[in-house]
């Protein structure tokens, strides 16, 4: 039986035909898309790092050494923030534009000054790494010309080997873009 009012995915009496993504606030940063099981297998690896250096750090603590317990929690602390900056790396909408969120740096593109929105085929970078591969990448050109680095690819942790989702993704944002840069 299903419970739609227990999922995240729309509100209490919308259906999920009725919005373009599953929220009504279009003014808030969100992405149109779940992590994928990649980004999020990595992340829970790091916090179960993290898990193991805390621990680590109250059995010094125990045993004496204060300076090597703060130096494991400290540790422990930059590897809950790197966990957590892993899990919002991605592409997000709102009305006022598109971001793309890197591990480091953050873009921001508003609609007013995006060319256009569009898929590409075009080499990849296959989950971040130097080597490339042919693939698909969802891409924003500035009115000035200038090319963001792509916002989605089919070969990132969020997709890889799901190619339907990273087609609605890149669906869901290139339908943002018509609505939003027309006005």
């Amino acid at each position: 039986m299903p419970l739609p009012f227990l999922t995240a995915d729309r509100a209490f009496d919308a259906s999920a035909e009725d919005i373009a993504l599953p929220f009504d606030d279009h003014d808030s940063w969100r992405r149109p898309y779940r992590p994928g099981p990649w980004r999020v297998a990595a992340a829970a690896t790091l916090l179960l790092l993290a898990s193991f250096v805390l621990i680590a750090g109250m059995v010094t603590a125990f045993a004496g050494a204060l300076p090597g317990a703060a130096l494991c929690v400290g540790l422990a602390l930059v590897v809950i923030f790197c966990a957590l900056r892993l899990l919002r790396v991605g592409a997000w909408v709102s009305r006022h534009g598109v971001r793309r969120v890197g591990f480091l740096v953050t873009t921001t593109v508003p609609w007013d000054g995006a060319a256009t929105v569009r898929t590409v085929q075009q080499p990849v970078r296959w989950l971040g790494f130097p080597r490339t591969v042919q693939g698909q990448a969802l891409i924003v050109v500035r009115k000035g010309g200038e090319a963001v680095p792509p916002l989605l690819t089919d070969c990132t942790a969020d997709f890889l080997g799901r190619r339907e989702a990273f087609d609605r993704a890149a669906d869901t944002i290139e339908a943002w873009g018509d609505e939003y840069r027309r006005g």
